[in-house]
């Protein structure tokens, strides 16, 4: 199956998220415009703010600005663009991955404190 909306690949990850024992939840913070979208929580205390975007979709300077921000606050950010990334994403999530990732349809890289 193939996502071509943001929502259909957060509806898959929200029941993957769920399938571990896991939430996965909208976040917004009113006046800090561009946080990820959404944030996942684990059973083993992990917590991963989640940006959602399509295969093609690009990070705004705010985004990774925001991005950043939380990167050097040790927190744990994940990019998920469409439904193959979905998938590389989840995998790593059973793997209890600590890293902070860019999943793309086909490669992937770590996101460092500039967001990017």
């Amino acid at each position: 199956m193939t996502f071509t909306r943001e929502k259909d690949t957060e509806a898959w990850i929200r029941k993957e998220v769920e399938k571990l024992g896991g939430v996965f939840m909208k976040f917004t913070s009113p006046g800090n415009d561009g946080v990820p979208d959404r944030i996942a929580i684990f059973p083993d205390s992990r917590l991963v703010f989640v940006e959602l975007k399509k295969e093609d979709g690009k990070l705004t300077k705010i985004q990774e600005h925001q991005i950043g921000r939380l990167i050097r606050l040790h927190q744990q950010v994940c990019v998920v663009r469409g439904r193959k990334a979905a998938e590389e994403f989840m995998t790593d999530m059973k793997e209890h991955s600590m890293s902070s990732v860019d999943y793309w349809p086909n490669s992937f890289w770590l996101l460092d404190e500039e967001g990017r």
